[in-house]
């Protein structure tokens, strides 16, 4: 697993999401289970300040990602963890619940 924080994008999955939110947790656990390479940005905790997301995605909603690898910007953790399975044939043993 190789998880980085910052503002570089070199052809991995961008990862944006908050602290201590579960259904990001959510997520970061299937990235990490698959030993998947990703930059982790925080957002704000307010909603309304979420521009970047908003940019990104169109929805202020997190998590986020932006996956360079395959061109897919996608949201709701649900969606990412079906989307992690599939693409990088990950297991899904930690990836339970949903938002």
């Amino acid at each position: 697993m190789v998880a980085t924080h910052g503002t570089d994008t070199d052809g991995t999955i961008t990862f944006y999401r908050l602290q201590a939110c579960p259904y990001c947790e959510r997520v970061t656990r299937v990235l990490e289970d698959a030993g998947l390479e990703y930059h982790s940005r925080f957002v704000e905790p307010l909603h309304s300040k979420r521009d970047v997301v908003k940019r990104v995605a169109g929805v202020r909603t997190v998590p986020v990602i932006v996956d360079e690898n395959t061109g897919v910007t996608m949201a709701e953790s649900a969606n990412i963890v079906d989307y992690l399975e599939s693409t990088y044939e990950t297991n899904g043993e930690n990836a339970n619940g949903g938002d």
